[in-house]
């Protein structure tokens, strides 16, 4: 299972939210510097990918583009991006800074053709599809508009259109490090043609141990690493990376 930390952009710091509300949102910059530092903190801890998360964009008052540049232009590792890509031209000007795979929300569900058109031109790798939900709904926009469409129903659609990779978070647990939505995950996982990588709700080493034991590809860490409640480099021990 690959461990993958999380640097959450919001004003060109690192910051985390709890359940996805931008009145939560705290700074992590006097201990973990720049996120081009953070970044650098990650990779040295043994982070094979990065997941970068532009909170600005996701809730349309603008983007972190020039600081997801810099990183990827300074970090040999894979990269993941998230938020606000909610037009092919977006996603196409971030494949240009050199990340690696583009997470999809809104986009994927207001125009699924726009994961065929982006494959074709950057990879079958380069989308993954997130299915953040609440109480079982998928929710996109920044986490505040409901879609008709349940987990299981979004697994059977997009595996169909030749998505392969899905990142599953739980908005309520998202933030409260209480642990991960392991019920859905698990359900999530059986889906022959999905490879899924699980965020929200990690807190412990011993979550992500439960993670690894129900068989997802992969775990954003996010709050748990800033807050200490565990180091990187200790989970990568621990569990894998």
């Amino acid at each position: 299972m690959q461990l993958i930390p999380a640097i959450d952009l919001m004003g060109g710091k690192i910051v985390r939210l709890t359940r996805g509300e931008a009145q939560t949102a705290k700074t992590y910059e006097k201990q973990f510097g720049t996120p081009l530092e953070a970044a650098k903190r990650w990779r040295d801890e043994g982070a094979g990918k990065l997941h970068i998360i532009d909170l600005d964009a996701a809730f349309g008052i603008g983007n972190n583009h020039v600081v997801i540049a810099e990183i990827a232009k300074n970090i040999a590792l894979p990269i993941q991006v998230g938020g606000g890509i909610r037009s092919y031209e977006i996603g196409e000007k971030l494949f240009k800074t050199g990340i690696s795979q583009v997470i999809l929300g809104a986009l994927a569900f207001s125009d699924p053709s726009a994961i065929g058109k982006i494959q074709q031109k950057f990879g079958r790798e380069s989308v993954i599809v997130a299915l953040d939900n609440k109480n079982g709904q998928i929710m996109v926009e920044g986490w505040r508009t409901k879609t008709a469409m349940a987990v299981d129903d979004a697994l059977d659609k997009y595996t169909e259109l030749g998505v392969s990779r899905f990142l599953i978070t739980s908005i309520a647990q998202d933030g409260m490090l209480t642990g991960p939505d392991l019920q859905t995950l698990s359900s999530a996982v059986l889906y022959p043609n999905a490879k899924i990588i699980a965020a929200g709700g990690i807190g412990s080493i011993g979550d992500l141990a439960a993670l690894k034991e129900i068989g997802v590809e992969g775990a954003v860490i996010g709050k748990a690493l800033y807050e200490g409640r565990f180091t990187l480099k200790e989970a990568i021990e621990k569990i894998g990376a």
